[in-house]
């Protein structure tokens, strides 16, 4: 459950990105509106991931992930140009997440629970 968290939090992230270029400046309603509650969503499920990921990776790949589809997201729905330098840079990102996520531990255990 807690990737699951994750995907939720990174997928947020990237749409609240989208619904922030859609609302023109925020001065669209419906589109501001969506980026509010997006960018709320995102903070919630990447707050439940950190319960039992490392901080700084799980961070980390939230951000650069999210990065990644915001960047896809910008050429395939605004039509932005995709040249080769973007094309490595994005990789180098996914390298990063990926060199990240290698290198840490799994899942750290569960916070211990507070007695009444």
């Amino acid at each position: 459950m807690t990737y699951a968290y994750l995907a939720l939090a990174i997928a947020c992230e990237a749409g609240w990105a989208v619904g922030m270029k859609a609302s023109h400046g925020l001065s669209r309603p419906l589109p501001t509106a969506i980026t509010a509650v997006l960018y709320v969503l995102s903070l919630v499920f990447l707050a439940l991931a950190t319960r039992r990921l490392d901080l700084g990776t799980t961070y980390a790949v939230w951000a650069g992930l999210g990065t990644v589809l915001i960047a896809v997201a910008g050429v395939v729905v605004f039509h932005e140009s995709l040249s080769p330098v973007k094309v490595a840079s994005i990789a180098l990102v996914v390298a990063g997440v990926v060199g990240l996520q290698l290198s840490s531990p799994h899942a750290a255990p569960p916070a211990p629970a507070a007695t009444p």
